[in-house]
């Protein structure tokens, strides 16, 4: 009987290894997000997030909303790095997510946090908003999932200085981001 536990847990550690082993890191998941920005002219726009994490839906949902998917499927391959899972779920974050939001000073921040990296793995923006003035690498204040005017006009900035934003495109972003204020 002693061997049967011994061998159960044996492989059941093992099977454990293997699940894990087939989460990818998130620094392969920014690699291959990059590379294919690269390959079809876009931006690499990468979001850590969390299953219970009810902002990071919220930004899903948004950048999924009918009135701006296209402007966002057009200038971005957008992935996610699933990071500050507990418990069970504690298997599904990626192997490196809180030393990369650390290097971007975000790992205080909270989530979602997102990144705007070019096709060599640059950042171009992220989701802190900053003092006029304050340089990228210098602490900021998340934004997140943008709700209010003032984080939507910073995320509708971000989005102007990183592609080619048109008028109508930013208004249906505007609009839909502002109805997370009220949800």
């Amino acid at each position: 009987m002693k061997k049967i536990v011994i061998l159960f847990c044996c492989i059941t550690q093992t099977l454990l290894l293997t699940a894990q082993s087939n989460i990818p890191t998130a620094q392969s998941i920014i690699d291959n997000a990059c590379k294919e920005a690269g390959e079809q002219n876009k931006k690499a726009f990468i979001i850590f997030h969390a299953s219970w994490c009810g902002w990071c839906h919220k930004m899903d949902s948004s950048m999924n909303d009918a009135s701006c998917k296209n402007y966002f499927q057009k200038n971005f391959i957008i992935t996610h790095i699933t990071v500050y899972e507990a418990g069970e779920k504690q298997k599904l974050n990626n192997a490196g997510a809180e030393v990369i939001l650390k290097k971007y000073h975000a790992d205080k921040q909270g989530i979602p946090a997102w990144f705007i990296l070019n096709k060599s793995g640059e950042l171009l923006a992220d989701s802190q908003m900053r003092q006029e003035g304050k340089f990228v690498d210098s602490e900021g204040i998340n934004v997140g999932c943008p709700a209010n005017k003032p984080e939507v006009e910073h995320f509708i900035k971000v989005l102007k200085q990183t592609t080619s934003l048109s008028a109508t495109d930013e208004n249906a972003i505007r609009v839909r981001f502002l109805k997370n204020e009220s949800n």
